[in-house]
């Protein structure tokens, strides 16, 4: 279906990172926020709470991030698209709530614009540190999808994508920005709401009598209900059968936590999202996310000035992470540079996937700021010795 003109502010603007991301949820249908401010991520819903009252919805302030990830989550029972945005500390106390979302099977957005910790560390300064804690940050097994936009304009059309995936597959979206996208300003297309697609509510048809909440046609995704439409649900976090209802059985919690892991996992390849450059004659292959992205082009670039065969592949999808692509490059290329904003993490994944078959060389950055080109440059030519 098409985007509601309503939330589509379409045209040319100059827009930072946190504006356009409210401007994206707003185009992919959000009608509902609650947040806690936080920095850096504050002007995302400051921006959300001026603007929802011209479309017909609502921000709600809570007391805390607990209160705001679970309020989130009733509004999405109520029947609306809805997210919350927070940073470091705040997304650690949501942790639970993701558990919550992907266990109920609650489409919902998780905007988490990066700073630097442990703690509350840097509230107004950049990092990437938070990409494990967002794919592993709550206990038990469970599948999460994970964005990492690296422009103002990303930021816009990757917030309609995390909507849109969360519908598809009715699970918890993270959207890992960090501070620099966040707050850097860019020119932002918005296009007609005509040109924008937009994933409806996987909602029953079924009759009341027919309905089973958890059941599925096939595609592990079941259809949703809300709350005062005459259906009759039970929404928990136990364990549960198809009818809702706890049944804590090693063979339901078989068949249940499977299930929640290969809705992911049997589509990963189709929602792996990727940028690649320069990869058919590659001796390098540096492989980034988020602002780091940006810098690392000008560290590949400069490489290539000087001869050297080095190509880009730039995460979009950090989660499911696109292990098929890396292993398929690892046995062309000698090396990955993986340079990040945190002291190693993502390049744990690229390490595990190129499976011994290339070297893996990190470049890692405690934060507070982002890398010289020169030090990845410095990456790339050991890599290609």
């Amino acid at each position: 279906m098409k985007a509601n003109p309503l939330g589509v502010l379409t045209g040319t603007h100059f827009l930072d990172g946190d504006h356009a991301c409210c401007e994206g949820a707003l185009a992919a249908g959000a009608r509902f926020a609650a947040g806690y401010p936080i920095t850096p991520s504050t002007e995302i819903v400051e921006r959300f709470a001026a603007r929802v009252p011209t479309v017909g919805g609502t921000f709600i302030q809570m007391e805390d991030e607990l209160a705001a990830s679970i309020t989130l989550q009733g509004a999405v029972w109520g029947g609306a698209k809805a997210f919350t945005v927070t940073s470091g500390p705040g997304f650690s106390l949501m942790m639970e709530h993701i558990g919550y979302a992907a266990m109920t099977e609650t489409p919902c957005v998780f905007v988490d614009v990066q700073r630097g910790g442990p703690s509350t560390g840097l509230p107004t300064l950049p990092a990437q540190a938070d990409m494990m804690q967002a794919r592993w940050g709550s206990h038990g097994d469970y599948e999460i999808i994970a964005l990492c936009p690296n422009s103002p304009q990303e930021c816009f059309d990757l917030t309609i994508t995390a909507f849109n995936l969360a519908e598809e597959f009715r699970v918890p979206v993270m959207f890992m920005m960090d501070e620099v996208v966040g707050h850097m300003t860019e020119k932002v297309v918005i296009p007609p709401a005509e040109q924008i697609e937009v994933t409806p509510r996987r909602k029953t048809s079924r009759p009341v009598e027919e309905y089973l909440p958890y059941g599925t046609n096939g595609d592990l995704v079941p259809e949703m209900a809300h709350a005062g439409e005459g259906y009759k649900f039970h929404v928990t976090g136990l364990t549960h059968d198809e009818h809702g209802y706890p049944n804590m059985t090693p063979v339901v919690q078989d068949h249940l936590v499977k299930r929640l892991q290969n809705k992911i996992r049997n589509a990963a390849d189709r929602i792996a999202m990727f940028e690649e450059e320069h990869l058919e004659d590659a001796d390098v292959v540096v492989v980034s996310y988020g602002i780091t992205s940006r810098v690392a082009q000008r560290a590949i670039d400069m490489a290539r000035q000087k001869g050297l065969r080095v190509g880009k592949l730039r995460l979009i999808t950090a989660w499911p992470f696109p292990e098929k692509k890396i292993r398929e490059l690892s046995a062309n290329v000698k090396a990955f540079v993986v340079p990040e904003l945190n002291l190693g993490q993502m390049v744990y994944e690229v390490e595990r996937a190129a499976g011994g078959r290339a070297k893996t060389l990190p470049v890692p950055h405690a934060g507070g700021g982002v890398h010289a080109p020169a030090d990845i440059l410095n990456a790339i030519v050991e890599a290609s010795r």
